[in-house]
């Protein structure tokens, strides 16, 4: 059996154990529904009360909300055994993943597709309409490539910053909380254009995380202002590229501490 269908063997077991529970599965995903559109109603008073942040509108602001935080949540939810690794390192579990013959990589992949997750891509995609159906222009079928390719690539990077998050534990447990500051701080951060932010700060996620590679110029791009903000093209298109090197860059991470790995034992 290969690694994809292994990775496809574990996702199925993962669904149909969580689909047992019909009634919790669907008060779990209303609840991330439910809960996301609390967080929309702040974006939404700001702009209604301003009417536009240096320049940007509601509808666009609507654009970056829906894009970053479904890209964000298929990340999250194909995640979960990275997000949940420090409990594994300090109950000596992941010991038995490095005695089986796959990759470590592959088992906490496969270890669980959190279906609840999908509240929070369905409120983002109806947040994205709302975006879509306000602004003049057109769905062209370079602009359904573009946008899939930005939300691959932002996948890649958000799975990266979880990945080195994990890393991290292999030296504490204790302290991992400041790397929330990259996963849902950079999502909250991406919500809006980059451009209104603090220079140091831009520079931030254009160079050491690069979010605004994969979430803020390939939008532009969407929105069709990539050559008023000075991006031709191959910008749009090659910028989010940083999301799977982010995430190759992460992976090499993840071997140099597995190789320093001390079990618990």
């Amino acid at each position: 059996m290969n690694n994809l269908q292994l990775y496809l063997r574990l996702i199925r077991f993962s669904l149909r154990s969580q689909l047992a529970y019909r009634t919790s599965f669907i008060l779990q995903t209303l609840g991330q529904f439910v809960v996301t559109w609390m967080e929309f109603v702040a974006v939404w008073a700001l702009l209604n009360r301003f009417g536009h942040i240096k320049g940007w509108t509601l509808a666009e602001v609507c654009f970056f909300y829906g894009t970053v935080n479904a890209t964000f949540a298929i990340a999250d939810a194909i995640s979960r055994g990275f997000d949940q690794f420090g409990n594994m390192v300090r109950s000596g579990e992941f010991d038995r993943l490095l005695l089986r013959p796959r990759s470590t990589v592959l088992q906490l992949l496969g270890q669980e597709l959190t279906l609840r997750r999908a509240g929070r891509f369905i409120q983002a995609m109806v947040v994205l309409g709302i975006g879509v159906a306000a602004l003049p222009h057109t769905a062209t079928a370079s602009n359904v490539a573009l946008f899939t390719w930005t939300v691959a690539t932002g996948v890649c990077l958000f799975l990266g910053i979880l990945i080195i998050q994990a890393t991290i534990c292999f030296w504490t447990v204790e302290s991992i909380e400041m790397m929330n500051v990259l996963t849902y701080g950079g999502v909250f951060t991406a919500q809006y254009p980059i451009t209104i932010y603090q220079d140091w700060l831009q520079k931030l996620f254009f160079y050491v995380v690069p979010l605004a590679c994969v979430a803020y110029i390939p939008v532009l791009g969407l929105l069709g202002k990539n050559q008023q903000m000075g991006y031709g093209i191959l910008h749009i298109w090659l910028a989010p590229l940083a999301g799977p090197l982010f995430l190759l860059v992460a992976l090499r991470i993840w071997d140099f501490g597995v190789r320093r790995y001390c079990s618990t034992g």
